[in-house]
């Protein structure tokens, strides 16, 4: 198969080091991980780019995102199918599997995550990490807690969020098994210093991430997208689905 490929930027590396591996043949575009800052923005950019794939040219579009807020709820499939990770952000496609993840989050509450594409692609000089409440993800949360909830408990929701995001404690580094990246450790442990946090590292796989380039698609964790449904946040285990 000939597979389109769109990932945030900040799995640059890890994305090329799986299509390198996969049987099949993926052009890769990589896309601003600016665009998270306004959810509708990303979403809108995304749906273009759906909309423009040649359907003569490829059989299929990986995502690679999780839900990401809201981002991709909307998204819809127009020429070729659309395959997801069932992921509720990048996280959990450096971890390897939401499994992980939530045993790490269970465990370790307070962590902001730090990788090489992550900090090489934050446009500034200080070291932006994974899950630092950033706009878009504050915004992404309350338009789920409101769908979910109701205005009134998002909003209680959103300040007791708010109050416990400012007990960050811990920085960790995640090393991506088996794959040789730049070593940011360094840079991490003295950001962890001069913010008063512990330092820590975690190792992180590349099995979701590989299987969603290798064409291994259960539904246990890809969402298969057919041309004409859209992709639909389920607030369950399953997290998004094709409506």
């Amino acid at each position: 198969m000939r597979l389109k490929g769109l990932v945030c930027e900040v799995l640059a590396r890890e994305a090329y080091f799986c299509a390198a591996h996969s049987p099949h043949a993926i052009d890769l575009e990589l896309i601003d991980k600016g665009l998270h800052e306004v959810p509708a923005n990303l979403r809108a950019a995304l749906q273009a780019r759906l909309e423009a794939v040649d359907p003569q040219r490829y059989q299929g579009v990986l995502l690679g995102y999780g839900l990401c807020g809201t981002s991709v709820a909307g998204l819809r499939a127009v020429h070729v199918p659309v395959i997801v990770p069932r992921a509720h952000d990048c996280i959990t496609l450096y971890l390897g599997s939401q499994e992980q993840y939530q045993a790490y989050f269970v465990s370790k509450p307070g962590t902001y995550y730090y990788t090489p594409d992550y900090m090489e692609r934050s446009g500034s000089k200080s070291l932006v990490a994974l899950g630092t409440g950033s706009d878009a993800n504050v915004r992404g949360e309350y338009e789920t807690y409101v769908a979910r909830y109701g205005k009134d408990n998002a909003d209680y929701l959103m300040e007791v969020m708010g109050g416990w995001k400012k007990h960050y404690s811990r920085a960790t580094y995640i090393d991506i098994e088996g794959v040789p990246l730049p070593d940011y450790r360094r840079q991490v442990r003295e950001e962890a210093a001069r913010r008063g946090w512990s330092y820590e590292e975690t190792t992180g796989q590349l099995s979701l991430l590989m299987a969603l380039f290798r064409g291994d698609w259960d539904e246990t964790r890809f969402l298969r997208v057919e041309p004409g449904q859209q992709i639909v946040a389920t607030y369950d285990g399953h997290i998004m689905a094709a409506a």
